[in-house]
């Protein structure tokens, strides 16, 4: 049996994933990380971005995920998000009309959100 990792992915208002993986990557402040089983022990900073989670069972969950923080210790990882939600969640024409409403009120932060949701969809 490969060697796993407890991941706990979590939003401000509801949990949004919870299983067994043997590879998560998100972004933080510091650049992208990727954290296996048996990583050192982190405490990092969120920054929007897609975090991919490959399953035990082989498949990938990609979610998007605006600001948090990560912490990993004892193969146990934690996501803690602002906001995070599954790309299959995802209304791809809603994230795209938020996206050209955001550019054209310049509204920096939320076309960085919107790019978010979409490049999230895109990886899956």
């Amino acid at each position: 049996m490969a060697a796993e990792l407890h991941v706990e992915l979590v939003a401000a208002d509801r949990s949004v994933w919870s299983g067994e993986a043997t590879l998560v990557v998100a972004r933080t402040t510091s650049g992208d990380i990727g954290v296996m089983p048996g990583h050192q022990p982190l405490l990092g900073v969120l920054e929007s971005g897609p975090v991919t989670i490959r399953t035990s069972e082989g498949s990938t969950v990609v979610a998007a995920v605006h600001g948090g923080f990560i912490s990993f210790a004892d193969d146990k990882l934690s996501l803690l998000a602002e906001i995070a939600e599954l790309a299959d969640e995802i209304d791809v024409q809603r994230a795209e009309r938020a996206l050209e409403r955001a550019k054209s009120e310049t509204d920096g932060a939320a076309e960085r959100r919107a790019d978010v949701r979409l490049r999230a969809v895109a990886v899956r």
